[in-house]
């Protein structure tokens, strides 16, 4: 079952978990069409990678449970976030950063669409550019 269609991974989830799955699905795809969509099933999620050259890079995911639902950033520690929207950095995750939204619960699209805008253009750079973002991070103001 590694070829598992979203869809049927996500009909096990309550009807207002799937619907912000599927919304938050779309805004991906909106953004970035040529992501490569799969069902991670030991992780429980659909990943989204981007091929960068010959890489393949992982990038985002969007994970049901069954009162909410996360829309994650691999190297969201990277991204620009200047509101500090994006969660995770209290819970020691080296790298990762989403947003979480219960069902029924306004989605925010023009915030994730920027998000997802981010977390592709930091993707997409090369590994000494994200080492240099990464240093001039450590080294800036909280």
């Amino acid at each position: 079952m590694d070829d598992c269609p979203p869809e049927l991974f996500l009909e096990s989830y309550p009807d207002g978990i799937r619907e912000q799955a599927e919304r938050l699905r779309a805004l991906m795809r909106q953004v970035v069409p040529d992501a490569i969509e799969r069902v991670r099933l030991g992780w429980r999620l659909i990943g989204y990678d981007l091929l960068v050259g010959r890489r393949r890079t992982y990038f985002a995911w969007v994970a049901p449970e069954p009162i909410h639902v996360h829309i994650g950033f691999q190297v969201g520690t990277l991204m620009r976030d200047p509101d500090r929207l994006l969660r995770g950095a209290r819970l020691h995750l080296r790298k990762v950063r989403y947003l979480t939204f219960k069902a029924g619960e306004p989605i925010p699209e023009d915030t994730v669409l920027e998000f997802i805008a981010e977390a592709a253009r930091v993707a997409a750079l090369s590994r000494e550019e994200r080492l240099m973002l990464a240093v001039d991070r450590d080294w800036g103001p909280d």
